[in-house]
């Protein structure tokens, strides 16, 4: 009777939910160099897959990886690819520092999420783990979060739904190496990303890429007139998800309390 009565209260009419455990990661986010990052999608299927749960308070939950240790790798691979591909533009290494580091704050979730569909990455949620206010205490000293943790918005699994919606898109369209390529260029090379000096440079570098990403599909694709616009509008998709979402997600199981963008500056600067 409880147990409903604990349901209720909580505007949700759906069954219990299984326990969770919260898992340990104990490696670094960097180690991980070039090679191609294997899928993790295997294993045994987890609470929640690349389909939409019914329930409207279960989109609201917080929701962690599931199989954490094998993902954050598989994204931290990801990630560094994202950044060598940045690095290995001569048209990015040309603009001002200031330029490159507005480009990489706005583009870089975008682009890690090409790379997640580039590479057929698959991942399940589960449930956040509730930590007891015991545990949190013996486990970090401090009764309460601190001021930056508490302010982070955790993964909701209405968030995750639109990310692998994202990801579903892209394996349908099956782009082409060449396609990946030339349509990260597009997204990187941003004219509207706000106090660029060289803007019109940069606006002249997306032209550039989406003309090229014009020409490699027409013979791949001939008979499909409509491709390049869906590749575009499937694109612009992405800037509807949100990058703490990917953060909190992918990367703060392993670099904890640290910032994230700038571990990706280090990562972008350092030669």
């Amino acid at each position: 009777m409880s147990r409903v009565n604990d349901e209720m209260s909580n505007g949700c009419q759906c069954q219990g939910r299984r326990d969770r455990q919260p898992n340990a990661i104990l490696f670094n986010i960097l180690s991980r160099r070039d090679g191609r990052a294997p899928s993790a999608a295997g294993g045994e299927s987890g609470e929640y897959g690349s389909r939409p749960h019914n329930c409207h308070c279960a989109a609201r939950r917080t929701v962690c990886l599931k199989a954490p240790e094998e993902t954050c790798q598989v994204a931290s691979g990801v990630l560094v690819k994202t950044i060598h591909f940045m690095k290995s533009l001569p048209s990015f290494q040309q603009l001002p520092p200031k330029d490159q580091l507005s480009l990489l704050q706005s583009c870089w979730a975008p682009l890690f999420i090409l790379g997640l569909a580039q590479e057929g990455v698959d991942f399940e949620v589960t449930d956040t783990p509730v930590t007891s206010m015991l545990k949190r205490i013996l486990l970090t000293g401090k009764e309460h979060r601190g001021p930056r943790e508490a302010d982070r918005a955790q993964p909701t699994l209405a968030g995750v739904h639109k990310l692998k919606s994202c990801l579903d898109k892209f394996w349908s369209l099956d782009l082409s190496p060449k396609e990946y390529a030339y349509l990260k260029g597009a997204m990187l090379f941003n004219p509207d990303v706000p106090q660029l000096k060289a803007a019109l440079f940069i606006e002249g570098l997306q032209q550039e890429a989406q003309r090229a990403l014009r020409e490699v599909i027409l013979p791949l694709h001939p008979q499909d007139r409509g491709r390049f616009a869906r590749i575009l509008l499937t694109a612009s998709a992405l800037k509807t998800i949100n990058p703490s979402l990917v953060t909190e997600l992918f990367f703060r199981p392993v670099i904890g309390q640290a910032d994230l963008l700038e571990l990706l500056s280090e990562m972008l600067f350092t030669r």
